[in-house]
């Protein structure tokens, strides 16, 4: 970065002038869409009034699929750093916005991509396969990328003596190594969101609301997910919800998938999982970095963009496209 306003961009990690406030800040984003061939895309655990103004809104399978086929010359990305990467990689003629570069991933930065290289090489013979939730450097480093929708299957799809390394998150791993009863090597990451749930919190809320169901994010910690009535990915968590009979669910994730769930299903209601009492709320503080102002400025200012090395998107973009074809013909 050159400029003064740059380099200050850089240590902020957003841009923060000023808004006139007089001005309608949705409308006003819906204008600058418009003018500038601009798509938002947005996680599920966003704000809600973030979700409520995006193009599309998913989780990180879908974003994926999203941002490989938009025609828009502007993708912001209302989610955080590695899934703004990963637009990018799909689209590397684009310009990727983020509304704050300091939205990072807990479970991304707990997989240093040049230590994951040196456990890598003490497993020659095992193909790699990491969840979308890392670096691109990591993702460079890997044969097949995966989400929580498909890890399971994209696994099943592999001859059963191949040999793999799972990483970054163990409780995926774990759980994937239950589901498909594959020997997977897994790398030890997890999200901070996902492990704070409170065991014993979850029990007393079953006995308040017996006739809720239990619904839970394969990142969650096994102890968790064995309480668990369904677990899924957040599309499928709301999914579920919307298909089932039950009217009331306790559900162990983010808490920015409730709405979501609400919208979808208005009368029934949705609780969030209790945390642990070290944590207030199990809202994710990366996601949440991320603001309607920031927006705004971030597509008014076209700043701060997210850019990569050619050879990092070279190398990243087959395992992505690798799971994208493998979801395509599975018809994930």
């Amino acid at each position: 970065m050159n400029t003064i306003f740059e380099r200050d961009l850089e240590a902020k990690g957003f841009i923060d002038e000023p808004i006139d406030p007089t001005i309608d800040i949705v409308t006003e984003i819906q204008q600058l869409k418009k003018e500038k061939n601009a798509v938002i895309l947005a996680h599920y655990y966003q704000e809600s009034e973030i979700q409520d103004i995006a193009d599309y809104i998913g989780d990180s399978l879908g974003l994926s699929q999203q941002a490989a086929k938009t025609d828009a010359d502007i993708i912001v990305f209302a989610g955080v750093h590695f899934m703004a990467e990963t637009a990018k990689i799909l689209s590397p003629s684009k310009k990727v916005l983020l509304p704050d570069l300091k939205a990072g991933c807990s479970l991304s930065d707990s997989c240093p991509p040049h230590l994951f290289a040196k456990f890598k090489e003490q497993y020659p013979d095992h193909m790699v396969i990491t969840y979308v939730n890392c670096t691109a450097e990591l993702k460079a480093l890997s044969d097949i990328v995966c989400t929580s929708s498909n890890a399971v299957q994209i696994v099943e799809s592999l001859p059963k003596e191949q040999k793999i390394i799972f990483g970054p998150d163990r409780n995926l791993g774990e759980y994937v190594k239950k589901k498909t009863g594959r020997d997977l090597v897994l790398w030890n990451g997890a999200c901070m969101v996902h492990e704070i749930f409170s065991q014993d919190k979850i029990v007393d809320l079953r006995a308040q609301f017996p006739h809720a169901k239990f619904i839970a994010h394969p990142e969650c910690e096994d102890h968790i997910l064995a309480q668990a009535d369904y677990i899924g990915s957040t599309s499928g968590m709301l999914k579920f919800t919307i298909e089932d009979n039950a009217q009331q669910y306790i559900v162990a994730t983010e808490s920015g998938i409730l709405h979501q769930m609400q919208k979808a299903s208005p009368m029934k209601t949705f609780i969030p999982a209790p945390p642990n009492n070290i944590c207030a709320c199990n809202d994710c503080p990366h996601m949440k970095l991320n603001t309607l102002e920031k927006l705004y400025n971030c597509l008014y200012y076209e700043l701060p963009e997210v850019d990569l090395p050619m050879d990092i998107v070279e190398r990243a973009k087959k395992p992505i496209e690798r799971m994208l074809e493998i979801s395509e013909k599975l018809g994930l």
